[in-house]
């Protein structure tokens, strides 16, 4: 068979991802373009919303590409998806995304986590597009990333470890793992980092003067199954789906229409009730 060619990444940053779990900074877009979709946010914050996103909290960070035609066109934005499709093929699913909002000077953290405890997708080749808004540096709280060191695998985790935790579950490791050689992830705004769905990962308190604001995109090849009882939805927005594994969802025709506000309730609906379930399967060692 013959060897695709990467269509961005060089075969050293695939190796790197490969052995470490993570990569960054990838460029998706210029500052000015970040710029623009920064100001769509605060417009829906300020006319949609009515306040910030992350006093809102809830369903309204997440899966805003099923409401949102800007949003939908991040999740497909071809400067990411060539990136995604260099690590997992070329038949890709957008499984969730979230928005992940630092008011300045706020004690907002994520503690070291993986993504994959909860999500219930097997095997683990999902991978999370990190996309800048707003500078993402040490000082504001970017993200902090942990070598796998060829160990991959899932931590044992609980929910409700942290207060002021910029995830729902509020979830950390509580078994013991090496810390040595964390590297922070600064990124510019219109760049974006890359990990695998097991990679370690936390970030701290946002000590800046300025909103730290970024969005996760969940990525998963299509051959990838759910293991929880119920079929779960996702969008495809790269390739064909040869497999059927999940519901795909529709794109919005337009900003927040009825079509895709049902889209989003049903799909937010089915993310908590599968949230709920694999934690509990997780607590009980299915896994792990």
């Amino acid at each position: 068979m013959k060897k695709t060619m990467p269509k961005v990444l060089t075969e050293q940053q695939i190796t790197c991802y490969r052995r470490d779990g993570y990569l960054f900074p990838v460029p998706a877009m210029s500052e000015t373009e970040a710029g623009r979709y920064f100001d769509l946010l605060q417009a829906y914050e300020n006319d949609d919303l009515g306040g910030l996103l992350s006093a809102v909290g809830g369903a309204a960070r997440f899966k805003n590409h099923l409401l949102l035609t800007w949003v939908n066109d991040l999740v497909r934005h071809p400067g990411i998806l060539d990136a995604v499709e260099d690590l997992i093929g070329p038949d890709i699913l957008c499984y969730t995304s979230t928005f992940f909002v630092k008011e300045p000077n706020s004690l907002e953290v994520a503690a070291w986590h993986q993504d994959a405890t909860y999500f219930g997708l097997r095997p683990h080749d999902h991978v999370t597009a990190w996309l800048a808004f707003t500078e993402s540096t040490p000082k504001s709280g970017c993200l902090e990333f942990l070598p796998a060191r060829n160990a991959h695998r899932q931590h044992k985790h609980i929910n409700d470890a942290v207060e002021h935790s910029v995830n729902g579950g509020k979830q950390a490791i509580v078994e013991e793992f090496e810390l040595d050689g964390a590297i922070m992830a600064p990124l510019q705004p219109g760049t974006f980092s890359l990990h695998n769905t097991l990679c370690i990962h936390r970030s701290a308190p946002n000590k800046s003067p300025n909103r730290r604001i970024g969005i996760g995109i969940s990525y998963v090849p299509t051959s990838v199954k759910h293991i929880g009882t119920q079929r779960m939805p996702a969008m495809l927005v790269r390739g064909t789906d040869k497999f059927g594994h999940f519901n795909l969802e529709p794109d919005p025709a337009s900003d927040l229409d009825t079509a895709a506000s049902a889209a989003h309730e049903d799909a937010y609906r089915a993310y908590r009730a599968n949230y709920n379930e694999q934690l509990a399967w997780h607590q009980k060692g299915r896994g792990i």
